[in-house]
């Protein structure tokens, strides 16, 4: 199998998938190194597919032409991380991403894709089961986060129960 074939495979893979793929699982499947798979996806990327690196794997993004997107900005504490996600999650709303504008390293973001409540559960035990640092403590608790919903209402919904809880900061963008 050359790489163009690869990497139709590996698309063909991730279609319809739920949940994600991790890298070793696609490096074991094609006999290939990880790192030809990172290759692979920056190639398929490239091409316009909207494939996300989550830390449980890739996933092809299908559903981004129907979801509307808000940037917003939040600031709290670690210990709030958890109740913040749930907050989105169990309002209708997706977690595509965190972001941060580093002094130093300027906007550095993390995929996340998290739609339910499983999802956070699961980030919020990979960060302490590894003892990482979450993005925010790199900027006192200040982040963006894209999140996205079927509707602009919902969005709308969203935000105000992040401001009830006084996580909210501002909204940056909508699409």
């Amino acid at each position: 199998m050359d790489g163009e074939q690869r990497r139709q495979a590996i698309l063909s893979l991730l279609t319809g998938q739920e949940k994600p793929i991790s890298g070793t699982y696609l490096a074991q499947t094609y006999h290939v190194s990880r790192q030809v798979i990172v290759q692979d996806v920056a190639l398929l990327r490239a091409k316009g597919y909207d494939i996300l690196a989550t830390a449980r794997g890739y996933i092809l993004n299908e559903e981004n032409s129907v979801m509307y997107q808000r940037v917003i900005l939040v600031k709290h504490t670690e210990n709030e991380t958890e109740d913040e996600l749930n907050t989105i999650v169990d309002n209708g709303g997706r977690v595509r991403n965190v972001i941060i504008l580093h002094p130093i390293y300027g906007e550095l973001v993390g995929d996340l894709m998290l739609k339910t409540r499983r999802d956070v559960r699961e980030f919020v035990r990979k960060m302490k089961e590894t003892k990482s640092s979450q993005l925010l403590k790199l900027t006192d608790g200040t982040h963006m986060h894209t999140i996205e919903a079927s509707s602009t209402s919902e969005l709308d919904i969203i935000e105000e129960e992040l401001k009830s809880k006084g996580y909210i900061a501002g909204t940056v963008n909508e699409r």
